[in-house]
């Protein structure tokens, strides 16, 4: 017998090698017991010595949907699901179709394992409840979730790109998952004791979430069955589900006892600001004040302010982002959050002085989708680029950059005057029709979204390598 103990609950690479391993020594499914190292020996068990395997010399191959099905079910709580897997990989060697088979009971039960770790990774997304402890800026949110199967630290890349720019935890019994902004830390359990009970905003989440509450969309069997009621102790929204759900009935008879209401009139829009040609002359503190009343698109409705550029009134380079997100929507100052953060970190690496450029976004208002209390990031549309850019354009022409970076696929759209694939121009140098060049690549929110380690490190270094060639420019504006 081989007894083969993994490094964690999660190791599928372990799990991949000692099963090639096996396969290729030809031992048998029944042959091998596996275990993770939280699983409890038995009471009477003999000691486990494992037979010597020679290292395999040859190889196999297994479809690319096998290892997908194989990297969600080893997150399962199963214990039984090492040995299933391996049973199926050795089937596979001579039965290539075996997961076609649907009526086969290893691979219906591999399906079944593979959906229920997916419906959990969908739960802990939709009824993760963060609480905010601290105040601003030292604040922190933190939630709770008790999870059925290993799927914490899978489903943390949802949550890094969904809040991005905060910092939270998630506190489950099995692991903890926390992001600082730039990076995610896995640590051991805690009990649900350690979990916030409540925070300053829950009274404003319980209003809002009473007032969105429609009784005549009201099905009970399907709600239960979304949001089942072993989830409900952790909602903070939990304990108005009863009463709602109770005054729904009477609460749809009065909506339809009562009179039709007036339609709204239409409201005087305010008109436009109108395009005008301008002198090279403006300065910034200029345009910055003529762009607090822009109306050009319906983003100014739903932002705090308007975020204008800022650097040297003259600078050789000039950096375009984007749009300002939420940390610069409230501080009315560009680069300023997370992203920016990554930005300023990058610069020194790479030695340009922030001082020196001239940093802007090619959308000057924020434009974000709310969710309860916070706002989320919302890509602009074409529409929004084309009635920003004559901002830019202004911009550019009072700051006479040599050479302009474009961050990202929005900023080389407002640049460039036209959609452009960032990865077939990225660290290229091109030139404008007035001379000017224009230096593509990604922009640093990017790199936060990136849920992977090694490819978030990989594409730092190639986004530091970019601006080099920012810092380069300097260098030989400055010796010219």
């Amino acid at each position: 017998m081989h007894f083969i103990t993994l490094d964690s609950e999660t190791d599928f690479n372990g799990w991949r090698k000692a099963a090639r391993t096996l396969a290729l020594n030809n031992i048998k499914p029944e042959d091998v017991t596996w275990s993770a190292p939280t699983d409890e020996p038995e009471l009477f068990a003999a000691p486990r010595e494992t037979p010597p395997l020679e290292t395999p010399a040859g190889t196999f191959n297994v479809s690319a949907s096998f290892v997908d099905l194989a990297r969600t079910v080893i997150l399962h709580s199963a214990p039984e699901r090492f040995a299933l897997l391996y049973r199926v990989l050795w089937r596979l060697r001579s039965n290539h179709e075996l997961l076609q088979v649907a009526t086969d009971p290893d691979i219906a039960k591999l399906h079944a394992l593979s959906k229920a770790v997916r419906r959990d990774k969908h739960k802990m997304t939709a009824f993760v409840r963060f609480r905010e402890i601290g105040r601003e800026p030292k604040s922190r949110f933190v939630a709770w979730f008790e999870p059925e199967h290993h799927i914490v630290e899978a489903t943390t890349p949802f949550f890094t790109r969904r809040f991005a720019d905060m910092a939270w935890s998630i506190l489950t019994p099995d692991v903890c998952a926390h992001w600082d902004g730039h990076a995610v830390s896995i640590t051991p359990g805690v009990p649900k004791s350690d979990a916030p009970s409540e925070d300053r905003l829950e009274e404003t989440w319980l209003t809002y979430y009473a007032s969105i509450f429609n009784p005549a969309r009201l099905k009970t069997k399907a709600m239960q069955s979304e949001m089942p009621k072993k989830y409900w102790k952790n909602l903070p929204e939990a304990a108005l589900i009863r009463p709602l759900i109770e005054q729904a009935e009477k609460l749809s008879g009065a909506m339809i006892a009562s009179p039709p209401t007036e339609p709204k009139r239409l409201q005087h829009r305010e008109a436009p600001m109108p395009k005008r040609v301008h002198a090279d002359t403006e300065s910034i503190a200029a345009l910055r004040d003529e762009a607090s009343h822009c109306r050009m698109c319906e983003l100014w409705k739903g932002a705090t302010q308007t975020v204008f550029g800022e650097g040297p009134q003259k600078a050789s380079v000039m950096m375009v982002g984007e749009q300002p997100g939420d940390k610069e929507d409230l501080a009315g100052h560009p680069f300023v959050g997370p992203a920016g953060q990554m930005l300023d970190r990058a610069l020194a690496e790479a030695g340009v002085d922030r001082g020196k450029v001239y940093m802007t976004n090619a959308v000057k208002h924020f434009k974000f989708v709310p969710r309860g209390k916070f706002r989320l990031h919302q890509k602009p549309g074409i529409a929004e680029i084309k009635a920003c850019r004559p901002w830019y354009e202004r911009e550019k022409a009072s700051v006479q950059p040599e050479l302009v970076v474009a961050m990202g696929a929005t900023a080389a759209h407002s640049v460039l005057g036209k959609a452009t694939p960032i990865a077939k121009t990225r660290g290229r140098i091109l030139e404008l029709d007035d001379k000017t060049r224009v230096l593509v690549t990604v922009h640093p929110s990017y790199l936060l979204r990136l849920p992977d380690e090694e490819a978030r490190a990989r594409e730092y270094a190639h986004f530091v390598e970019d601006l080099r060639i920012v810092a380069k420019h300097l260098s030989e504006a400055k010796a010219a």
